[in-house]
């Protein structure tokens, strides 16, 4: 019975391309939308920011490589250009949960096929997971829908690979799942079916397949839901039957089978394992090889855990495919001592650190240093992969990046057009050196003097943030930035150098350790509101400063958890959206109290957002999913929905078209069709143009949006997984 119900198109993936904007009418009297000039969409350089779970090299192509991620898609190794090319922004809005890549494959004897296993949360709220296949290295996909769910982004990310094509049959293909047991396609996955044969029985809560690997023509599957005593490793050699491994190593050190590796010169299978799937939470684990041909296991750990001080799994596994016996293994969760590659040259009998004689150079990617004067080896390491045509190129991923080596010696980011950052804030300044300022989960604040290179000063220190909660500068003071979010030594801190420099604030109330929220600074810089919304949705009341953070007063007139809105003009007016009753609240004296406008207006969980347009004061913008667009010029007393504009999750402004009045507006939504797209007006929202087309999507879009003040028609598009992207008119 075939489990899936297969849909075939053919989608475009790639490098960025010029596009053309495309017409969007809207109805008869309400907003509609012109013709719009072509446009070129390019992704603002950082260098990747986020978890690169797996990197394969292709066994037959020399320079040829692929790379997923856990949140931002699949690339491949362009080796002439020496950088990543994306091949999966076509996915759009509705496919969002499809820029998690839980696995790939590529066939040995098909150099230019790659299958994608796509599906970033198996919870019951995201959707089902699917498979993309392409006959030119990713340039076109088929696609096929299942119907069950894959975790891309949920514990186990770094396990893997879990998706393979059966080394006896390139039309055959196995895919591991999480929840729903082993899956076969023998039409090279264009179908999916499960396999009643093998042994182990899927859960609802488990990791099920963590890896398949072949060895010779034998498919071995790790089993991540054993006790430590029950198998953790199949196989089968015809492809029909499966069995448990026999002898295969048992205890908390061997529970879950992480990655696995076949030396086929030699033999032997090597294993990494742990006592939990990672990245996070593993205490314990083990190397073992297997030789094929005789049964025979061998424990080859480099190092085990050793005291309350030093815990770790092992994570990542890769033989050298020109020298027999020799193989590198990585440390995962090995906060302590720091995680390091092991390599050996005689089949594991001894081991070398690589981390002890390693050079790390970050210069082209300085926030990896984050705020210490030198970079460390890495952590989250899961993945490892040895160049098929070079011995000594080897490359590691981490929680950020992708590190490379030519020389076992000298080690430096390899992550050139890999962008996986969640955008959660942008400004475009009106003045300065930097054209944009970002808030970043994971990575804190960065100052973008350049858009085609990784900020030269690294991410905001003094102090150092993980996720942004919030940034704002003041409108008729630029210089003057600040930023809350979540941070080991403060949670908020102000710039007076349009954000080059920072300094933490002098105090900050007892709830931004445990809540940070959006924070608002008013036009003249001489105000400050900072909301509390805890990580489990628990909102608290506002806080006032008015001396640059060195006392705060609380605002309980404030709507609790709503988002802070200054004025551009009149440093005293401040404006803040309950999106719990659908009210409008301003307050006329510098944020000390705040009384209720407009009413009635949509409410409902999720972001709505609410912006001012610039230089007008009291011209509000209202987003409210689908409930459309509102604007208000009467600063919220009333508010007008706009016409043809049927969804809206995101709305910014930029320098005005040439003799127009109103800025360019800039908008994550839709008008009157069910796409969701990146569109543009210049006559304040009367007419609208698409910027962005269906090769360029990037899944969910609806964070955050801006212009640029000082270049018409450019836009810079924060994505929750794809970075920055950034368009400009042709």
């Amino acid at each position: 019975m075939n489990a899936f119900s297969p849909s075939r198109r053919s989608l475009l993936g790639g490098a960025a391309v010029a596009v053309v904007g495309s017409a969007l009418p809207g109805p008869a009297g309400g907003a509609r939308a012109a013709e719009g000039p072509a446009y070129r969409w390019r992704t603002v350089t950082i260098g990747g920011t986020g978890f690169v779970t797996g990197v394969l090299f292709h066994p037959a192509v020399p320079g040829l490589a692929y790379a997923r991620t856990d949140i931002g898609g699949a690339y491949r190794w362009d080796d002439r250009a020496a950088r990543w090319t994306p091949l999966t922004d076509h996915l759009g809005w509705d496919d969002w949960n499809l820029l998690g890549v839980e696995a790939l494959a590529v066939d040995p004897a098909h150099p230019d096929r790659l299958y994608l296993a796509l599906g970033t949360y198996a919870q019951p709220w995201a959707g089902n997971g699917a498979v993309l296949r392409s006959e030119d290295r990713g340039a076109t996909w088929s696609r096929t829908d299942l119907t069950v769910k894959l975790g891309a982004n949920e514990d186990g990310r770094g396990t893997g690979e879990r998706l393979l094509v059966d080394p006896r049959d390139s039309d055959t293909l196995w895919l591991g799942t999480r929840h729903d047991g082993l899956l076969r396609s023998t039409d090279r996955g264009a179908s999916w079916s499960p396999v009643g044969s093998f042994p182990a029985a899927p859960s609802a809560t488990g990791q099920g397949v963590t890896l398949l690997v072949a060895a010779g023509r034998a498919v071995y599957a790790g089993w991540g839901d054993s006790d430590g005593t029950a198998p953790a490793l199949y196989r089968t050699t015809d492809g029909t039957a499966w069995e448990a491994v026999p002898g295969q190593p048992a205890g908390t050190s061997a529970k879950v089978p992480v990655r696995a590796a076949y030396d086929r010169h030699s033999r032997e299978l090597y294993v990494t394992y742990a006592d939990a799937p990672g990245p996070n939470g593993q205490s314990d684990g083990s190397v073992h090889k297997l030789a094929v041909g005789t049964g025979t296991w061998t424990d080859v750990t480099p190092v085990r855990p050793d005291g309350a001080s030093d815990t770790f799994g092992y994570g990542g596994v890769a033989v050298d495919a020109r020298r027999p016996g020799t193989a590198v293994v990585s440390t995962n969760n090995r906060w302590a001592a720091v995680d390091t590659l092991y390599r050996t040259t005689d089949g594991g009998r001894t081991w070398t650190s690589l981390k002890d004689t390693a050079v790390l150079d970050v210069s082209e990617t300085p926030y990896l240093t984050w705020g210490e004067e030198r970079p460390k080896f890495g952590w989250w390491i899961q993945t490892v992969a040895v160049d098929p045509y070079d011995s000594r190129h080897v490359l590691y991923g981490t929680g950020a990046t992708l590190y490379g080596t030519r020389d076992l010696r000298h080690w430096a980011p390899r992550i050139r057009g890999l962008e996986e950052s969640s955008v959660r804030h942008l400004i475009s300044p009106p003045t300065g050196r930097a054209h944009l300022l970002s808030g970043l989960g994971d990575v804190g604040v960065m100052y973008h003097d350049r858009l085609t290179a990784s900020p030269s000063r690294g991410m905001a220190t003094n102090p150092v943030f993980g996720t942004v909660t919030g940034l704002a500068l003041a409108a008729a003071r630029p210089s003057y930035v600040v930023r809350t979010g979540w941070g080991d030594h403060g949670n908020g801190a102000l710039s007076r150098d349009g954000g080059r420099t920072w300094q933490p604030f002098a105090a900050q109330p007892a709830l931004a350790k445990e809540a940070p929220g959006p924070v608002a600074v008013s036009a003249d810089a001489g105000v400050l509101l900072w909301t509390f919304v805890h990580w489990d949705g628990t909102k608290y009341p506002a806080h006032r400063s008015a001396d640059d953070g060195a006392t705060w007063s609380e605002v309980p007139t404030f709507p609790r958890g709503a988002t802070p809105v200054a004025d551009p003009v009149d440093p005293a007016l401040f404006h803040a959206y309950d999106t719990d009753t659908g009210t409008l609240y301003a307050s006329t004296d510098g944020g000390r109290t705040f009384t209720a406008r407009a009413t009635g207006l949509p409410s409902g969980d999720g972001q709505f957002e609410l912006v001012a347009t610039p230089g007008r004061s009291g011209d509000l913008w209202l987003s409210t999913k689908d409930n459309g667009l509102h604007h208000s010029t009467d600063g919220g007393a009333t508010f007008t929905r706009v016409a043809g504009c049927r969804a809206a999750y995101a709305l910014g402004f930029g320098r005005p078209a040439p003799g127009a009045a109103h800025p360019a507006l800039y908008l994550v939504g839709a008008l009157t069709g069910p796409l969701t797209g990146v569109h543009r007006s210049d006559d304040g929202g009367r007419t609208w143009v698409r910027i962005n087309d269906d090769a360029h999507q990037w899944g969910w879009t609806g964070e955050t949006v801006t212009g640029d003040p000082r270049v018409y028609g450019r836009v810079y598009l924060a994505t929750n997984g794809r970075g920055i992207q950034y368009g400009e008119p042709v």
